[in-house]
């Protein structure tokens, strides 16, 4: 078998994974009805405050930039000088001319405006990248694996509150996914604290602690989740690594990063956790 019809089967696979996970998601309860039987009602969803996305005709092409790493920086740094930037100014992640082209998109599809010297955000304020970064990862988890998903959730909950970043209903389990768009310097121990007391109420069947950034996760995220642990357990759970910046704890918690592709990690993950499931 010649390389294109091996990479003809494996896409006719990839769509009918898709197909079947669309029927057995009509045929399983809802995401809100799950939730619910966990005692979890939805108190807000998807808020829009901070939410930096173009109008529906350009959001294939937005979403297909969104895939790309040197873009989302682009788009944290546009969000930084929002009220006037130059090139330069927004020239730190990629080429000069990769963030020219990124610009002229930005103002093709209406989201920044060109002025006499310089270029301005249409959309402010946005105080931070966060609720775009979580708009993206949904769109992720509903294109590329036909799941029912929702982000930026807020439950009333007597002892757990906060944001749930992402829940997802994949395959008729409940999926949690902690998003962090801060490097992992800002990423503090609490923050670790507070995803293992979400996971401890909700009991997702799998929960995924997600930082945007291709530097290497065992130099500070993978030791605070081993100092949670410690404090957690009297034989603290290993954090084992699956391969390169992925890693897992007991087959149903992932640590991961967007180093090399953020689907493809997803679907490592994924494949990992309903592998060992049976």
């Amino acid at each position: 078998m010649c390389a294109d019809e091996s990479n003809e089967e494996f896409r006719i696979l990839r769509d009918e994974i898709k197909r079947l996970r669309r029927t057995l998601s009509e045929l399983t309860p809802s995401l809100e009805a799950l939730l619910k039987r966990r005692g979890f009602k939805i108190y807000r969803r998807e808020p829009s405050e901070d939410l930096l996305i173009p109008k529906e005709v350009f959001i294939d092409s937005y979403f297909e930039m969104m895939k790309k790493y040197s873009f989302r920086l682009f788009l944290r740094e546009v969000i930084k000088y929002q009220v006037f930037f130059r090139l330069e100014n927004v020239t730190r992640y990629a080429t000069a001319e990769v963030t020219k082209s990124y610009v002229d998109f930005m103002v093709k599809i209406g989201l920044v405006e060109k002025l006499q010297e310089g270029y301005k955000l249409v959309i402010r304020p946005i105080k931070s990248f966060g609720e775009t970064l979580e708009w993206f990862i949904s769109e992720t988890f509903k294109r590329e694996f036909a799941t029912e998903t929702i982000w930026g959730i807020r439950f009333k909950r007597p002892k757990v509150g906060g944001d749930y970043d992402l829940i997802a209903k994949v395959d008729g389990k409940i999926l949690y996914m902690e998003i962090k768009s801060s490097p992992p310097k800002q990423i503090y121990q609490k923050e670790i604290t507070a995803f293992f007391e979400r996971l401890s109420d909700l009991l997702p069947e799998i929960g995924i602690f997600f930082v945007d950034t291709e530097l290497r996760m065992k130099d500070k995220i993978v030791p605070m989740f081993e100092e949670e642990l410690k404090s957690r357990y009297k034989n603290p759970p290993r954090i084992i690594r699956m391969e390169k910046e992925l890693f897992h704890i007991n087959d149903r918690t992932f640590i991961i990063n967007a180093k090399d592709n953020i689907a493809n990690n997803i679907e490592k993950i994924l494949s990992w956790y309903f592998r060992r499931s049976r």
